[in-house]
């Protein structure tokens, strides 16, 4: 540890360094940062130091324990502030930690920020990185800081040309909810920031495309008055994926000390059983035979007003929910779900566009349309990828029970053709977009085409189509320079090319398949590893503080295991089941019990807020919302969105009945209360 007076440097290499600049900073009502300067710095034996320093009526102490143990990377860190000043004023506190020049800062922010955040030309408005702009209305700008509960975990990463690190503390401490943040200091260097209490700025996101004030709450000191913050500091290599490690120590820190057993309220097959009923009762109309989007909880006061009348083929309602229906009916034996489920995909595959593919949405008013692509000959590839995918599922999964369904398989042949002759010749990418009326691809930007390589490997196989796996070979080719670069985007039809946990569930889906269609090529399981790294950078790994007066506090919501949809949408959801039975195997394949737990804890979470009976937390029997509001975004913190989803009872559906059948989840098959 060395460094100039009023700073210490904890590395120094090769044209990379970590900074101390301070002991802590003051932060003042009127907006200024007031640094308490380091006065003394010393090395213990044990590697452990001590920085302290006085200013502007303050005293700092902070103390950095002994360098990590072998195969960890935290470094626990104590800082202590005294007010010894005359008098209470109100200031919040700040520790920062500079890096050295960087061409590519490669901010993350787990679950609210990647890279640059928003492609330039991406129409969804949220906020962005930019270096060297400030432009709040915009939305945006090259420093930011955040509330924790916005984060999956709670850290803040970049790098510069020789390193990396990290800074990461709790959701709350002692001055309450608290923050992180960062920012380029002197056109080129990286800054990583915590907040005690949290900032907001230099905006605050509530999920829509206006902008509010920045939230900047102080602390009130009173003379003689101390508070602590505890952190963590990591120092890493170059390497962009040096992320994952350090978010798997985090977790497994946070999970230290939980209460006993599962968040689950229900086991899974009442959990199913619950879904089931919901999916059919709530959201199956039989004239035209459909799953409704939506179904409000308040029949009274909303009605049908509160139902959304439209079936997307796939994604937010469709063809992986009516298979998951069609599971459970025939495992259980329920005539009138099997029958409701196989007229919902009957539907779906006997309307093709004059292109060969699905359609994308169906709506009581308009009929078949294309979505919600903004285009009316748009068709985004992962609503008609996933599509595909389950209706292949089905079909195998009905021929095996002896039933068969030839306008099935003329459906999923009919797209698979149109999805190959899109393939990029020159660079194997699978378009993002195909016209309605042709097929022809629009776009190959984004990861959106990734959803058609699982669907191409499988078909493979049941067709017996060498074809369609080698189109799924080089279209996993082309697409992995997405995965590496630590940025995949576009998936949902609904927020443009924004980074989503929906990206990385497809690219699970996608290269577990290819391992285990083609185990003797070792690029498919490292990039099904990335992938589930990358996905999980969106998983809640620890449990969100909420007011006891709120629903979800008052219920006792435990959010480890959630995935945030994407800094664009934040907002809890359950989409990650859609993946499950691909990450037991993948972690089975791996021998990576980090990535089975997970995956047991999404199952976990998401049997928690299935309507047990009528009135259940003023839902109807089975109803699933979409929407957990663990942050102030669209919602107040602690709220729950009061509509059920078709895909959220659906996607519990399917991840409950393939739970059923996969040994490493027999555990999870209990209720907890």
């Amino acid at each position: 540890m060395s460094g100039a007076p009023g700073a210490v440097t904890l590395r120094e290499r090769g044209g990379g360094e970590a900074v101390l600049p301070y002991v802590a900073a003051l932060l003042t009502g009127e907006g200024e940062c007031l640094p308490i300067p380091v006065g003394r710095a010393a090395t213990r034996a044990d590697g452990s130091a001590e920085l302290t320093g006085a200013a502007h009526g303050f005293a700092a102490r902070l103390v950095l324990g002994p360098p990590p143990a072998e195969g960890a990377s935290a470094r626990d860190a104590e800082l202590v502030v005294r007010r010894t000043g005359r008098g209470a004023v109100d200031a919040g506190l700040r520790v920062e930690l500079r890096l050295g020049p960087a061409d590519d800062p490669g901010w993350l922010i787990p679950g609210a920020f990647y890279g640059q955040n928003r492609l330039p030309h991406c129409t969804r408005r949220y906020p962005r990185y930019e270096r060297g702009v400030h432009d709040p209305d915009a939305m945006t700008a090259d420093a930011w800081s955040l509330r924790a509960d916005r984060c999956a975990t709670p850290a803040v990463f970049a790098r510069d040309r020789a390193g990396g690190a990290a800074l990461a503390l709790a959701e709350r401490g002692e001055l309450g909810a608290q923050g992180v943040g960062f920012a380029l200091l002197d056109g080129d260097r990286p800054a990583l920031r915590l907040h005690a209490p949290y900032r907001e700025e230099p905006i605050t996101y509530y999920g829509s495309a206006t902008p509010l004030p920045p939230d900047t709450p102080l602390h009130r000191w009173e003379p003689g008055a101390a508070h602590t913050l505890r952190f963590t500091v990591h120092l890493l290599d170059a390497d962009p994926h040096a992320y994952a490690a350090v978010l798997r120590e985090l977790a497994e820190r946070a999970g230290d000390g939980r209460s006993a057993g599962p968040a689950a309220w229900v086991g899974v097959a009442q959990a199913a059983e619950l879904a089931a009923h919901g999916l059919h009762r709530w959201h199956y109309r039989a004239d035209p035979p459909v799953l409704l989007e939506t179904a409000a909880f308040d029949r009274e006061a909303l009605g049908a007003a509160g139902d959304r009348r439209a079936m997307h083929v796939s994604w937010v309602s469709g063809t992986p929910y009516a298979h998951a229906l069609l599971l459970h009916a025939r495992r259980t034996g329920d005539g009138p779900k099997a029958r409701a489920a196989t007229a919902v995909l009957d539907h779906i595959a006997g309307r093709l566009t004059p292109g060969g593919t699905f359609w994308g949405q169906w709506t009581e008013d308009r009929g078949w349309d294309a979505g919600w692509t903004g285009d009316p000959a748009r068709l985004h590839a992962r609503t008609l990828g996933d599509a595909t995918l389950f209706l292949l599922r089905a079909l195998r999964a009905e021929r095996a029970r002896g039933h068969d369904h030839p306008v099935w398989e003329r459906a999923i042949r009919s797209n698979l053709a149109v999805a190959v002759r899109g393939q990029d010749a020159a660079t194997g990418r699978m378009a993002a977009a195909h016209h309605t009326r042709t097929g022809a691809p629009l776009s190959y930007e984004g990861s959106a085409g990734l959803a058609w390589i699982a669907a191409m490997v499988e078909a493979a196989e049941a067709f017996g189509d060498p074809g369609a796996l080698a189109a799924a070979r080089r279209a996993g080719a082309a697409h992995a320079a997405d995965v590496r670069a630590e940025f995949l985007c576009g998936a949902p039809e609904d927020v443009s090319l924004a980074p989503t946990s929906e990206d990385g569930y497809n690219a699970i889906i996608a290269y577990t398949l290819l391992h285990e269609a083609d185990p003797g090529d070792p690029r498919w399981l490292d990039l099904a590893r990335r992938a589930a790294d990358w996905t999980l950078t969106f998983r809640y790994t620890y449990d969100v503080h909420f007011g006891p007066h709120t629903l979800l506090g008052h219920y006792g919501f435990r959010t480890r295991g959630a995935d945030t949809a994407s800094p664009s949408n934040q907002h809890l959801h359950a989409f990650g089941l859609v993946c499950l039975p691909e990450t037991v195997r993948l972690a089975r394949h791996l021998g990576d019990p980090y990535l089975l737990r997970s995956a047991r804890e999404n199952l976990d979470c998401f049997r928690q807020f299935v309507a047990r009976a009528d009135g259940d937390f003023n839902a109807y029997r089975g109803m699933v919302s979409e929407r957990f509001y663990q942050t102030d975004c669209f919602q107040a913190k602690g709220m729950l969105l009061t509509l059920s989803h078709a895909w959220s009872a659906g996607v519990l559906l399917y991840g409950c009945e393939t739970a059923l059948g996969i040994p490493e989840l027999a555990t999870s098959r209990g209720s907890a209360r």
